[in-house]
């Protein structure tokens, strides 16, 4: 299936909400009805992150961060970062290698679903999510953030079990991943989504301790060992490999109805 071209059905948003991470979910809607309308698998993980990001509003507003205009701030970057690695690849220019990876994965049939969502986390949480951490909290402030990052986690941890489920509406041999490589399913999970964090704030560390005029060749140094993740992701060795291509032949090709399951709509 051919990947995002840059000349039909272009996202664009008529009016701008109020809330900032209305905004950044109006963003990702349009992700996501760009990517129903030209049938492009980087709608799945377009529409999981717009879930998660709504989830995270919701905390917002449920008090459960210590600062929320600057858990706020954060979301609204962290998002930004993807959103503008798509709109690069959609208009034919190379975004970062991390998403290059991800992104140009879509463009494939082999990837399954889980592959697909997997290599767009570790993308954003490898990489995006230690420079926004970073530059919302430079310097010294970094540490103050870190009881509110670590929140995220529980967010995510809530979430999971949700997640798994969708995948496998659309995905039903997903688990033989398990008889394979023994919970490797929930081993790619959990690396791909709690040690990744671990990774990203060690990353925000680093940033934070230097001046960002620096940032450059410690910010390519972890996207290219996170575009080499995502490589491994998607060619795992031969006996998963094997393994993954039955749970593709199993799975959906409606690429709508993946992006409505992963919607949850």
């Amino acid at each position: 299936m051919d990947g995002p071209t840059g000349d039909e059905h272009e996202p664009g948003g008529s009016s701008t909400p109020a809330h900032p991470i209305d905004e950044v979910a109006a963003k990702l809607t349009a992700i996501v009805d760009w990517a129903r309308a030209n049938r492009s698998r980087v709608g799945y993980f377009a529409a999981m992150y717009r879930k998660v990001t709504l989830w995270v509003k919701a905390a917002i507003e449920a008090d459960e961060f210590e600062d929320a205009g600057r858990m706020t701030d954060l979301i609204v970057l962290f998002a930004q970062r993807y959103i503008d690695a798509f709109e690069q690849f959609r208009s034919g220019r190379r975004p970062n290698e991390a998403w290059e990876v991800s992104l140009s994965a879509a463009r494939r049939w082999r990837p399954i679903v889980l592959q697909q969502l997997l290599t767009g986390m570790n993308a954003h949480i490898n990489l995006d999510l230690g420079v926004a951490a970073a530059t919302v909290c430079p310097g010294t402030k970094l540490s103050s953030l870190h009881r509110d990052f670590n929140t995220i986690n529980d967010i995510l941890g809530a979430m999971i079990d949700g997640f798994v489920d969708d995948v496998t509406e659309v995905s039903p041999w997903t688990g033989l991943l398990d008889r394979l490589g023994g919970r490797g399913k929930d081993v790619l999970i959990e690396f791909s989504i709690i040690k990744a964090r671990d990774g990203a704030w060690m990353l925000a560390t680093e940033l934070a301790s230097i001046d960002q005029s620096e940032w450059e060749a410690p910010t390519a140094a972890r996207d290219r060992w996170t575009a080499r993740f995502g490589e491994f992701l998607l060619s795992p060795g031969w006996m998963l490999s094997v393994g993954l291509l039955l749970i593709r032949v199993r799975e959906s090709n409606d690429v709508t109805r993946v992006i409505d399951v992963l919607s949850g709509e």
